[in-house]
C-alpha cells in the first residue's frame, strides 16, 4: 500500500528537483506555492488587456478575433520567454501607449495599411534586439537625458488619456473649438463616467485588479442599462475553439514599411519600448529585491532580449509591440521573485483564449476608464521635472503636450529632442548635450524639412 506513496513522493521531488534547476527558488529565497500565487497576482491585475488591445487594433482593421487571439498567444510567448530565459519574474504583453501609436498615428493619421504597420513593429524589434546584443543600447540610454525619458511617459500618459476620453464620447470633436464636452446625457457617456468612478475607487482602495474588476463592473452595468450585448448562454462566455490568428498571421509587409522610409516611426517605437522596458524592469525587479549593490540588474540583457523577441514575434503573428508590464509590481509584492511567476502568467494567457467570447462583451464604454487611470498612474513622473529651469521646462512641456494635440507620439518626441538639443546650445549649456543628441535632432530637423517618414 505505500507504493503508490513512495511513486508520488518520487515523482514529486522530481518535479522540485527541475523548478529548482529552472528557476534557483532556494537562492532566490522563494517557494514555488509563492511564485505560483504572484503569477496568478499579476495576471489578474493585467488582464485587462486582453479586452482594451484588440478594441484598439480593431479600428485599424485588423479583425478583432485575430487581434484578441494575438494578443493572448504573443503575450503568453513573451511572457514565457522572460521566464524561462530570463528568469524575471516580470510579465510582457502589448503596450499601453504603444498600441496607441501604431492604430491612431501610424494607420488612421498617416494613413499606411496595419500590414504596413505590423512591418514597422517588425523592424522595430530586429532594431531592438541589435541594440541590445551590441550594447548600442546602453549608449541611447545615456544619450537622452532624465528630463526627455520622464516626459515621454508622462505624454503617452495624456495621449493614452485623451483616447480615453475620446473613445467614451466625454470628449468630442468641435469645429469651432476642436475639442468640446460630449452629450452628458448619452447612455453611453453616463456609464462610461460610472465605470470611472468605480474603478477609481476601487484603484483608491489599493484592490487587487481594480481595473479588471472595474472592466467587468461596468459591462455587468451596461447590460441592464442596454449599452451592450446580455449572455444568453454559456457560449457566450467560453468556447471550447479559441479564435485564431490566421487572418493577421505572417500578414506584415516588411517591404512596404521599409520601403515608406518609416526613420521617425521606427526610432519612435524603439525609444519609446526602451525606456518603458528599463524603467520598468529595474522599478520592478528593485522592488523584489533583484538589484546587487551598485543598482544594477544581473542579466537585464536576457529581460532585454526576451522583450525584443516578443515584439519582433508579435509583429508576425499580428499585434503592436510588446513590452515590459508595470503590473508585474503586483506579483512582487505577493512575492514572486524568479521566472516561475512569469510562467504561471504566460500559461494563463493561454487558458484565456478559451473565454475569449467575453471579450466580445465589452462596451467601449467599459474599456476608456482604463486608458483614462492609465494616464493618471503615467503622470507620477512628472514630478521629477525641474520646470524652474527653462531649458528643461520648454522640452518637457512640447513633449508632453504635443503628444495629445497632434495625437503623434512621435510628433512629442520630436519637439521634445529638437527643442532640448537647441534651448542648451542657445544658452551654452554644451556639457548637457550628449554627442548623439545632436544626430537626432539633425534628423528630426531633415525630417520636417524634407517630409522623411510621412
Amino acid at each position: 500500500m505505500a507504493k503508490p506513496q513512495l511513486a508520488y513522493n518520487v515523482a514529486a521531488d522530481a518535479e522540485k528537483g527541475l523548478l529548482e534547476r529552472l528557476f534557483r527558488l532556494r537562492e532566490k529565497g522563494t517557494t514555488a506555492k509563492t511564485e505560483i500565487l504572484a503569477g496568478f497576482t499579476t495576471f489578474i491585475t493585467m488582464a485587462y488587456i486582453l479586452f482594451v488591445n484588440p478594441q484598439i487594433l480593431s479600428e485599424t482593421g485588423i479583425p478583432f478575433n485575430a487581434a484578441l487571439a494575438a494578443t493572448a498567444i504573443v503575450s503568453a510567448f513573451a511572457t514565457l520567454l522572460m521566464g524561462l530565459y530570463a528568469n524575471y519574474p516580470i510579465a510582457v504583453a502589448p503596450g499601453m501607449g504603444l498600441n496607441a501609436f501604431f492604430t491612431y498615428t501610424v494607420v488612421l493619421t498617416m494613413g499606411l495599411s496595419w500590414q504596413t504597420a505590423l512591418g514597422a513593429v517588425f523592424v522595430s524589434g530586429m532594431v531592438f534586439i541589435i541594440l541590445t546584443v551590441t550594447k548600442a543600447r546602453q549608449l541611447i540610454i545615456e544619450a537622452v537625458p532624465p528630463v526627455l525619458k520622464y516626459s515621454i511617459g508622462v505624454g503617452i500618459g495624456l495621449f493614452i488619456a485623451f483616447i480615453g476620453l475620446k473613445n467614451a464620447a466625454i470628449v468630442v470633436a468641435s469645429p469651432a473649438t476642436y475639442v468640446t464636452l460630449g452629450n452628458m446625457k448619452d447612455p453611453g457617456v453616463i456609464l462610461a463616467i460610472i465605470g470611472l468612478v468605480i474603478t477609481a475607487f476601487l484603484m483608491a482602495r489599493q484592490v487587487k485588479g481594480a481595473l479588471l474588476i472595474g472592466m467587468l463592473s461596468t459591462t455587468i452595468i451596461g447590460m441592464f442599462m442596454g449599452v451592450t450585448k446580455v449572455p444568453t448562454g454559456l457560449s457566450d462566455i467560453v468556447t471550447l475553439v479559441p479564435p485564431s490568428p490566421a487572418a493577421t498571421f505572417l500578414k506584415l509587409d516588411i517591404m512596404g514599411a521599409v520601403k515608406y522610409g518609416l526613420v521617425s516611426i521606427i526610432f519612435s517605437i524603439t525609444i519609446v519600448d526602451l525606456f518603458d522596458n528599463i524603467g520598468t524592469l529595474i522599478g520592478v525587479s528593485r522592488k523584489a529585491g533583484l538589484l546587487d549593490k551598485d543598482g544594477r540588474l544581473p542579466g537585464i540583457e536576457r529581460a532585454l532580449v526576451a522583450d525584443s523577441v516578443g515584439a519582433t514575434v508579435g509583429s508576425l503573428v499580428g499585434t503592436s509591440t510588446v513590452t515590459s508590464y508595470v503590473e508585474s509590481a503586483a506579483g512582487v509584492a505577493a512575492g514572486g521573485k524568479t521566472g516561475l511567476t512569469a510562467v504561471v502568467v504566460g500559461l494563463l494567457f493561454l487558458v484565456s483564449l478559451f473565454f475569449a467570447p467575453l471579450a466580445l462583451l465589452v462596451p467601449s464604454q467599459a474599456t476608456a476608464p482604463i486608458l483614462i487611470i492609465v494616464g493618471v498612474l503615467m503622470m507620477a513622473e512628472v514630478v521629477h521635472i525641474k520646470f524652474d529651469d527653462f531649458t528643461e521646462a520648454l522640452p518637457a512641456f512640447l513633449t508632453i503636450v504635443l503628444m495629445p494635440l497632434t495625437f503623434s507620439i512621435a510628433q512629442g518626441l520630436s519637439f521634445g529632442f529638437m527643442s532640448y538639443t537647441i534651448i542648451k546650445a542657445m544658452t551654452g549649456k554644451f556639457k548637457e548635450i550628449h554627442p548623439v543628441m545632436y544626430v537626432l535632432t539633425v534628423l528630426f530637423i531633415l525630417h520636417f524639412v524634407f517630409g522623411i517618414a510621412e
